[in-house]
């Protein structure tokens, strides 16, 4: 069984509020949101196709805290540091950016990206036992240090997730952050090993081969 997923991210695409209505997304399975769109755009994605939502937070986006109503997304859930089965896939998610401002919500030095892969490690790890197989998708904000990224301030990747790419070998590597692919300065898909990195800015669709 193949799996469709719609995946955005970084940029309000108005021509999906036209494109719903039609159909266009009928034959998509799930929604998944790669960090920096407002939140009350997702809300609508989640209600018009009557889908799940699986997202992680993004740099401009505000710091979780379940008490507050305006930092998540409702209707959906926030993957950042957890692993979850929906679908038949495994999914894992790892939000945020590079630090680039002090004290900003969901920015991180190389070390902290680190020691937060580090708390994500043996939910994968569990996942695989569980499971008996890898990783389906990883689903992150930014880009892996070297690969879609560039070497500016805010847009330079995290090594932290091509250390995960290089230990857990998921299928399917959904990023955003990166949003000059219109000038063609950069590919949008790139192959390190058995893993498909995919830029997914504004949105893109997916489809997700051979789930069991």
């Amino acid at each position: 069984m193949d799996v469709k997923i719609l995946a955005l991210s970084d940029q309000v695409v108005d021509r999906l509020y036209d494109l719903i209505p039609t159909g266009h997304f009928d034959d998509i399975d799930l929604i998944v949101g790669c960090g920096d769109l407002p939140y009350e755009y997702l809300e609508h994605m989640v209600s018009a196709l009557n889908l799940d939502l699986l997202y992680v937070p993004g740099n401009h986006d505000p710091a979780h805290n379940p008490v507050q109503g305006n930092t998540f997304v409702h209707g959906g859930t926030n993957l950042d540091l957890k692993v979850i089965g929906l679908r038949g896939m495994s999914l894992a998610g790892f939000g945020g950016s590079i630090r680039y401002r002090p004290d900003a919500p969901n920015q991180y030095s190389q070390l902290d990206a680190y020691l937060r892969a580090v708390v994500l490690a043996p939910r994968l790890l569990l996942s695989r036992l569980r499971s008996g197989r890898t990783l389906d998708v990883l689903i992150t904000h930014s880009p892996p240090f070297g690969i879609h990224d560039d070497d500016s301030a805010a847009h330079r990747g995290l090594k932290a997730i091509n250390w995960l790419i290089g230990w857990v070998r998921p299928r399917f590597h959904l990023h955003g952050h990166m949003h000059d692919l219109r000038r063609n300065l950069r590919p949008d898909r790139t192959h390190v090993g058995s893993t498909s990195i995919l830029n997914v800015f504004p949105y893109r669709v997916i489809e997700i081969p051979d789930v069991s």
